[in-house]
């Protein structure tokens, strides 16, 4: 390994011997307010910042963040050092920094300096939440209940608090639908006779669990070469099952015949028409202990009911930015194309019953068209 340069190399040795002014001086000589790279400014900032010099180690920073904006590192200096400073701007300067914090833990000088920023943006965080309550205070006045849930997510955003997610589909992206974790309660105004049935539901479900011709599968089942990684630790595993009344558009009798007020009742629903794909409907059970790793769905023109039927406590459903527990009997519609994950952290078996449904915002020529398409695709495999 070669020598370092003869200005880098008098720069250690005077760090070595404590003559951290000397050093300071040097580097800052050799780099000469130029295009130094990322490396030597942030020293220089630390060797300014070792000297008391705060502000003159927030000018290596800057120099240091021209070279890498989004370095955590510089911008964890620089918030810390607004802070040291007393400048205004040190809580937002850390939300900048927090925001990209890396994934896993932190060296520990690194971690000691981001437990410290913490409090300071949290206050500044909350400081801020209450300006923009009081900023739209008035219009959420006159605000229905979805429009009070998107005003408040409004906020969220603009605090950094939720992350934006978007629909990814795996395979099937209709343009122009609208994107929502959680579909308004009032978009399907059959959710009420629905969870009226959640007694009746749970008992036809535990009927088909002890029947000896009851068909169990695992929930994920692709070949091992296909070109998919979600849900690789959970294919083909029985920790995650399910019990299918409907399966790819095909009633599946031996579970089906079991639940007759359970199909009578998706029979009054629009789910979507597509041969070889869908309708959908299924008993979902999910082991104690299991989770389910973030994934997306197939297909943005459906959106998926959860009704909750056996719900140990502490399971949970997350979907973008919304987290939500299960509750039984309390059904909700979410879209399954947008990232989600879900939780049993019990000793017990979760079950819920999902099934699918055309996505609101389609018009009839549309469904049709979407059905002809996948259709097509499926006859095709």
């Amino acid at each position: 390994m070669s020598d370092p340069p003869a200005p880098l190399a008098e720069i250690e040795r005077l760090t070595r011997n404590g003559d951290i002014a000397g050093a300071a001086t040097l580097l800052e000589t050799t780099l000469g307010g130029g295009t130094g790279d990322l490396e030597s400014w942030l020293q220089l900032a630390g060797l300014r910042r070792a000297l008391r010099q705060p502000r003159r180690s927030l000018e290596a920073v800057h120099k240091a963040l021209e070279q890498a904006p989004l370095d955590f590192m510089a911008l964890v200096m620089r918030a810390g050092l607004l802070e040291r400073i007393g400048d205004r701007g040190a809580g937002e300067a850390w939300a900048e920094a927090l925001a990209q914090r890396p994934p896993g833990e932190l060296p520990s000088a690194l971690a000691a300096a981001v437990a410290q920023g913490e409090p300071v943006h949290a206050a500044w965080l909350a400081e801020r939440a209450a300006q923009l309550a009081s900023a739209t205070a008035e219009a959420e006045q006159g605000a229905g209940e979805d429009e009070v849930w998107r005003i408040a997510r409004f906020r969220d955003n603009a605090l950094r608090k939720t992350q934006v997610y978007r629909s990814q589909p795996t395979h099937y992206h209709y343009p122009g639908l609208r994107e929502r974790e959680f579909h308004p309660r009032a978009r399907f105004p059959w959710l009420p006779e629905l969870e009226a049935l959640t007694g009746v539901i749970r008992e036809e479900m535990l009927t088909v669990m002890h029947a000896e011709r009851a068909e169990l599968v695992p929930y994920i089942q692709y070949s091992a070469h296909e070109a998919l990684a979600q849900w690789r630790s959970l294919n083909h595993n029985r920790d995650w099952t399910a019990i299918h009344l409907i399966e790819k558009g095909k009633r599946i009798a031996a579970n089906a015949g079991l639940c007759p007020q359970t199909m009578a009742f998706l029979e009054r629903i629009a789910q979507p028409a597509i041969p070889g794909a869908s309708p959908n409907a299924m008993f979902s059970l999910l082991a104690p202990q299991t989770t389910i790793p973030p994934h997306v769905g197939v297909n943005n023109t459906r959106l998926l009911c959860h009704l909750p039927l056996v719900v140990p406590p502490g399971c949970w459903f997350r979907v973008g930015a919304e987290t939500r527990h299960w509750h039984e009997g309390e059904s909700f519609v979410f879209d399954d194309t947008i990232e989600h994950e879900a939780a049993n952290p019990s000793g017990e078996l979760r079950v819920v019953l999902i099934f699918d449904l055309w996505h609101p915002d389609l018009a009839a020529l549309e469904r049709e068209a979407v059905s002809a398409l996948i259709g097509a695709e499926c006859r095709s495999e």
